[in-house]
């Protein structure tokens, strides 16, 4: 039942709905964006507008980008032969922390899903194999996260790219740093076992 009325009330209902923000996490934003000065109000309300308005999805890799590319595909710096494989734009934000990884990117949009109705129609499965096959790759690195999902759906591309004849990795996934192998479960400790590398000495 809502408590307050109007735009009080139409300003809690939106922020519910974002993820993470529940019933009383909305109410408490609400109120602090009522104590704020205005100019921060909407400097807040300018940035979602501008958000909105002016971030598309990149022409390339599906990135997040600010007019055709991305700044990652517009880099010429950046190993063209190489494409790593994520589900979100957030993903991409985690592998470039780790400064691992030079080459470029594409964005599934998702993960396999049939419960959720997503098949590889839903995903930019298609676009993928047109730039192996158009761009020169020579490795696709499967960077889907480690569970049911991005399993399923490491392995269907992989199945797709073998035959096209490029080098198809997928990220070893494992134990965490800091981590007791008496509380990891089966999955993950057979992945760090199967990921495992030759130890320099």
């Amino acid at each position: 039942m809502a408590i307050f009325s109007g735009p009080l009330q139409s300003l809690i209902d939106e922020l519910g709905r974002l993820p993470g923000i529940g019933p009383k996490s909305a109410q408490r934003i609400t109120f602090h964006l009522l104590k704020v000065a205005p100019e921060d109000a909407l400097r807040l309300a300018e940035a979602i507008i501008a958000v909105k308005e002016r971030i598309t999805l990149c022409t390339l890799c599906f990135n997040v980008a600010e007019g055709g590319l991305c700044a990652i595909c517009l880099d010429d710096r950046r190993d063209a032969t190489s494409v790593c494989v994520v589900e979100d734009p957030r993903d991409i934000v985690s592998v470039e922390k780790t400064g691992e990884y030079s080459g470029r990117y594409h964005v599934l949009q998702g993960a396999l899903n049939p419960i959720e109705g997503i098949g590889p129609d839903q995903l930019r499965v298609r676009e993928l194999l047109v730039r192996v096959e158009e761009e020169g790759i020579k490795e696709v690195i499967l960077c889907t996260n480690p569970n049911l999902e991005g399993e399923a759906t490491a392995m269907y591309l992989a199945r797709l790219l073998k035959p096209m004849g490029l080098t198809v990795t997928r990220i070893a996934s494992g134990l965490p740093v800091g981590g007791d192998l008496e509380y990891a479960d089966e999955l993950t400790l057979g992945r760090a076992l199967e990921g495992r590398r030759e130890v320099d000495g």
